[in-house]
């Protein structure tokens, strides 16, 4: 397991037998089999056997340290390669009481190469067990909100919506940051050709297109699976009536930023049409360009080939003003189609 720290909430004051909040713990992830968060909201080591953890998260675990939580909860915890799976009967399911929802969450949606990473929650009796194989923003966030408010982890179901809750806050950060970029991609795509700030070229354009197309369609991908774990969670009995309240709050803010991503997706092929439309433009001004002068040039070409014939019966070759004539008439040939063409408006 990665060697990774993370604060874990105190206890709340309404516990007689509560610790401040300053003597909150800093808990290494290596260490995350034994540290717990329990049921009042103090996280430390486990001082007595009694003591029930609320939150459990497991980051790069080993063999060793998943086979202790299967022993200690009588559980089995899936494995990588079933958390890839996208069945729905294996990603969402009920074992013996344990609710077990695996989702996609979009990572690493600043850099080039965003990802989708499976991370697995684990509702055991009252507690939250979080199996994820990578560092998302939503749970640096949630953890040092935790840090500073321990209420927030008064119990599993608490920690399990205030993750969801990040985790589509985020979402809803990334939708709107890609349409500010495509607003600004819009106004460079549709800018004034003459403008200096116009990329001719475009494949800057292009590149930019498809990253925000990348962006929102990974982001959609973990939207329909947060969706899916609401529905899930929506048929279970165990939750009380605040906290399916919280959970139509949050699959109404997922509905709602599903509808801006689709907004999003279609205008990134608004977009990238678009663009190959102006590049096809411009590659059919440069075809034009070309066609032109070859029709101009056509002409003179024409008139040097006559005159430079090697027949001996060629009046014009001994006439003193032959020369100037023939540079005339070639001059006149080219002149006249361009003429033409500027008044039909074709130039």
């Amino acid at each position: 397991m990665d060697s990774n720290e993370f604060f874990a909430p105190a206890r709340t004051p309404s516990d007689d037998t509560a610790a401040p909040a300053d003597d909150a713990a800093l808990v290494s992830s290596s260490d995350a089999v034994d540290g717990e968060v329990n049921s009042a909201g103090s996280v430390a080591k486990p001082l007595k056997a009694e003591r029930t953890p609320v939150w459990i998260d497991l980051l790069n675990p080993s063999d060793d340290e998943i086979h202790e939580i299967e022993k200690r909860f009588d559980i089995e915890v899936p494995t990588r390669e079933e958390m890839q799976e996208i069945e729905l009967s294996s990603r969402l399911y009920d074992e013996d009481g344990a609710l077990f929802m695996t989702v996609s969450v979009l990572n690493k949606a600043n850099s080039d190469e965003p990802e989708t990473t499976a991370i697995t929650f684990i509702l055991v009796k009252k507690t939250l067990i979080t199996l994820r194989y990578a560092d998302p923003v939503p749970f640096k966030t949630f953890i040092r909100r935790v840090n500073r408010s321990p209420s927030l982890a008064s119990s599993a179901e608490a920690v399990l919506f205030g993750l969801l809750e990040q985790i589509v806050d985020r979402l809803a950060d990334i939708m709107e940051q890609a349409a500010a970029d495509l607003e600004g991609l819009s106004n460079i795509v549709f800018a004034n050709p003459d403008d200096p700030a116009h990329d001719q070229d475009h494949r800057a354009v292009l590149r930019r297109i498809g990253r925000a197309g990348n962006l929102s369609g990974k982001a959609k991908d973990s939207l329909l699976n947060l969706h899916r774990l609401g529905l899930f969670l929506s048929t279970q009995t165990r939750l009380k009536k605040d906290a399916k309240t919280r959970l139509k709050t949050i699959s109404r803010d997922i509905v709602s930023i599903t509808e801006h991503a689709n907004f999003i997706a279609n205008k990134v092929t608004f977009l990238l049409d678009a663009t190959l439309g102006m590049i096809n433009l411009e590659q059919n001004n440069i075809i034009k360009i070309f066609s032109v002068a070859a029709a101009a040039f056509l002409p003179p070409t024409l008139i040097a080939s006559i005159y430079g014939m090697n027949f001996e019966v060629m009046p014009e070759l001994d006439w003193q003003f032959g020369y100037p004539l023939a540079i005339g008439l070639m001059v006149l040939s080219a002149v006249l189609p361009l003429w033409y063409f500027k008044r039909k408006g074709w130039l």
